[in-house]
This record gives C-alpha cells, structure tokens and sequence, in this order.
C-alpha cells in the first residue's frame, strides 16, 4: 500500500507466485523479470519505515485493525468484484462487514426531503437487520448514517482517506459515533489524504459490500451514478428514488430508472428484491396516524404537487384568497406537510 505504482491487480498477481518475505527478499534483477518498472523496484527495496511505523502506531490505537484479503473476516461481498482492495483499515467493529447491508448514496447538496427521505430510509431499513453504508460525505450520505445511528442500528462508513482523519472534517464527531456502534474502512493506508481520484475507488467498495443500491438523489453527472453503475457491474440490485422532471437533482434517479433500475416509492420496494435476507415485524411498521387538517387544509394540500407549486396556482385551483392560503400554507408547513421553495413556491413532502 506504501508502494508507489502497485494497485490492486499489480498486487494480487505478485502474491500469486511470492509471499511478501519471499518478494522483498528479491534481487533487483529478478523483481524487473517479474515486470516491474524501475521506480516500484526502488522502493519496494527501500521501504519507506516512517510511514510504515505511522501503520503500526495507528494499528496499537483502540478499536483499529488491518483486514488481508485472505483473513477469515475479510467480508465475501468484497471478494466477488473485479479489483477488491487486498487490505482493508478498519476502526469499528469489523464482523459488521459481513451482515447484510444496503447502501444508500446521493447528492452532497441535497433538498430538504432528499435529506429526510435518505434519513427516514435508512431507519426503516435498520429497523429491519441490514447495515446502512455509505461515504461519510456531506448531504445523502450522512443522512443515511445517521438514520441508521438514529434507529440503533449499524452503519459501515467508506473513507476516500487513511484512517487517522476524517474528511469532511465537520463530520468529526459523526465519525466518533460511527466507530462506537459500526465500523468504517478504507484500503488507504495512514496519512493519506483526499484527492479526487480517491473517491471512485471508495465508491467501487461501497457498492461491492452491499446487496443493493438506493440513489437517493442525484443530477444527471455524479458520483452516485458512477457508483450506481459499478453496482450494476458488480450484478448488484440497484433502486432509486423517482423525483419531478424539473428538479435537477431528480434527473439522474430517473435516468437510472429508464436504465433498468428498479423505482422505490417505500422501502417494501426493496425488500420485494432482498425478501431473503430480512424477516418482516408487523411491529416495527410506521403506524398510520389519523389526518389532523380541516377540510380546507385537506383541499388546498391536494392542489399542492410534489413539486413546486405557485400561490397563483392554488388560488386558481381552489377559489380561495390569497390571504386564506396563506394561513393554511403556515399550518401546512408547520405540520411538516410541505415546505417553502424559491420563488415564493410550495412543494408537498408527504
């Protein structure tokens, strides 16, 4: 992992003929018969020791652990895709990487019900045994660990950086009480820090650890949809959430949708696709509460769609003056029904 110019496939087709001993014991002749180039050669015989010292300091700190590809815990999901990583860096609880586990990505800049609908997701699904996974990133992500936390139940976060930081770095304290309850991994080694190219690396774990993919939100050119489509390779279920045509953040859900995706409206979707690996609680299903709103609230709330929706037009669809809506638009609101958008717009949220 300290060796500059040796990936994943470098990696495996090394240990296929030596054992690390047997490949550092090497002359520099017979590690360039093997076909690496000049500058791996060079530092696999001058091992960087500082940082390899950082690992091992790192490795005595409590609830950390190195996973090799042929360690019993190394989780069988992972080992079914075409380059897993051969070590993984664990803090947490690493037997959580073998349960059942759904993961659920999207924007960074999500809404507000993107938010919620991540969040409320990952509870339920909880609630029903599987692990939540995800990046650890700003927006959908960090919903769905938190859904998860929220609910008691396990969370698996996947680093783009070495173990011994946390980025984004406000996700500090969220990260803690991951490691307290779940587990986060990642195959950087320590003192690796975020670049770009990290990220499509972390995402090809999170969709090879899960059973399926829930894309939350997300516009037509993302990283969740990277993500989803190394699922799809990796014969992985892959579900998104519909959105309006005219919600950017909606597009690239509904172009997985038209891609073959299977389209979630609630989370028995999901489990009509995984039914085998959950056992359903009667109990643990949200109870249906009785409508709170008048007659009028309940009207003006019909004329308001999933999408933003003017004052204009509700005053033409229901009759009423814009002073009624307006008092009926506060309640609404503030009975979590709807939510204030730009331009002066309303947009039903349940």
């Amino acid at each position: 992992m300290h060796t500059p110019g040796v990936g994943c496939r470098t990696f495996f087709s090394l240990l296929q003929t030596h054992t690390p001993s047997q490949l550092f014991a090497e002359s520099t002749p017979a590690l360039s018969a093997l076909g690496l180039k000049s500058e791996i050669i060079h530092a696999i015989k001058n091992p960087d020791w500082a940082t390899i010292e950082l690992d091992l300091s790192w490795l005595e700190q409590k609830n950390n652990c190195i996973i090799t590809f042929n360690d019993i815990n190394y989780p069988s999901q992972l080992k079914e895709i075409a380059d897993p990583p051969p070590v993984l860096f664990v803090r947490g609880n690493p037997d959580l990487l073998s349960l059942p586990q759904i993961a659920i990505v999207g924007s960074r800049n999500p809404s507000s019900i993107g938010e919620e609908t991540a969040f409320n997701f990952a509870k339920t699904l909880s609630h029903y045994g599987f692990v939540i996974t995800s990046g650890l990133a700003l927006g959908i992500d960090a919903a769905s660990h938190r859904g998860a936390l929220d609910a008691k139940g396990y969370t698996v976060a996947v680093a783009g950086t070495g173990l011994d930081r946390v980025y984004p770095a406000r996700h500090k304290e969220l990260a803690t009480e991951i490691v307290n309850t779940g587990v986060m991994i990642s195959e950087f080694p320590t003192g690796t820090t975020a670049k770009a190219n990290h990220f499509p690396r972390r995402n090809r774990i999170i969709s090879g650890l899960c059973l399926g993919l829930l894309v939350v939100e997300a516009a037509r050119q993302s990283g969740s949809l990277i993500t989803a489509r190394m699922a799809l390779e990796q014969n992985r279920e892959v579900f998104a959430i519909p959105g309006s045509i005219h919600n950017p953040l909606a597009r690239g859900c509904n172009a997985l949708i038209r891609e073959g995706a299977k389209l979630v409206e609630t989370t028995q979707d999901i489990f009509e696709e995984l039914n085998q690996f959950y056992q359903q609680d009667e109990k643990l299903l949200p109870a249906i509460t009785q409508s709170t709103l008048d007659l009028e609230q309940q009207t003006l709330l019909n004329h308001i769609m999933f999408s933003p929706t003017s004052i204009d037009t509700m005053v033409e669809n229901t009759g009423e003056s814009v002073e009624i809506i307006s008092s009926m638009l506060l309640i609404l609101e503030l009975q979590g029904y709807l939510e204030a958008t730009a331009g002066g717009c309303y947009m039903r949220i349940k």
